[in-house]
């Protein structure tokens, strides 16, 4: 089990998923459910501060990750009955909910024990902002993902480019900024990097550059690394029905 960390724009869905590859690991993304949720919450005019309301759509969401159908540079699909709302869900607006959403903790609490059950079944890479703290607090590898600010901005600004979207770098800056604020203060899970994580920057750092190091540190750890399949797989999940 590996735990990756860190707030938005540090890297950790482009790092976890080829970590994950080159371990012949299983790869989630834990913000991939808080981001559905919250477009579903939306789409049905649930209000992001009705707790009681979204913490019963979690108890029924539906969705699957897979590996990716369509060369966009997306990481993986991720299917809502049956609709393709990999990029849907990367909105700044849902970037914004999912935050809001995130924060309650019934909510939190009914999609819990779905990560945790996906952490626990084989080798998994889980990508998240509270993974070594409370999804996989006993994960033999928890990696902290820091980048400044600035540097997180920048990327964002790149990859929304790449889809057409124009954004000036202060706005990205300051939505960036709340959301750390909000994360990190939040009653329940803040984002913080867990006791026993090892602190990486990815500043001036090269995605592969920074895979490497994550991959040093799981073959010290964990010498069974060492003989991971050179395969890429991902989550496909669905929550209970009631």
């Amino acid at each position: 089990m590996v735990a990756i960390d860190g707030p938005a724009g540090s890297g950790k869905s482009t790092v976890g998923a080829e970590v994950a590859r080159r371990l012949g690991a299983l790869y989630f993304d834990t913000g991939v459910v808080y981001r559905t949720l919250a477009l579903v919450a939306s789409e049905q005019g649930i209000p992001p501060d009705d707790a009681g309301r979204l913490a019963q759509l979690a108890e029924t969401l539906s969705l699957r990750v897979g590996p990716p159908s369509i060369d966009d540079g997306r990481l993986y699909d991720v299917w809502l009955d049956g609709r393709d709302v990999t990029w849907v869900i990367r909105s700044s607006e849902i970037d914004r909910l999912a935050s809001l959403v995130s924060a309650h903790p019934p909510v939190r609490q009914a999609l819990l024990r779905l990560q945790r059950e996906l952490a626990r079944n084989g080798r998994v890479v889980m990508a998240g902002r509270d993974i070594g703290t409370v999804v996989m607090p006993d994960a033999p590898v928890k990696i902290w993902l820091h980048a400044s600010l600035e540097e997180r901005a920048r990327r964002r600004q790149r990859d929304l480019a790449k889809r057409g979207i124009v954004q000036s770098l202060d706005e990205l800056i300051a939505e960036l900024a709340e959301r750390d604020r909000r994360d990190a203060t939040r009653a329940v899970a803040p984002m913080r990097p867990a006791d026993d994580a090892i602190i990486i920057d990815t500043d001036n750092r090269t995605i592969e550059q920074v895979v490497e190091a994550v991959l040093a540190i799981v073959r010290e750890r964990c010498e069974c690394a060492e003989h991971g399949a050179d395969s890429h797989s991902v989550a496909s999940v669905t929550t209970p029905q009631n």
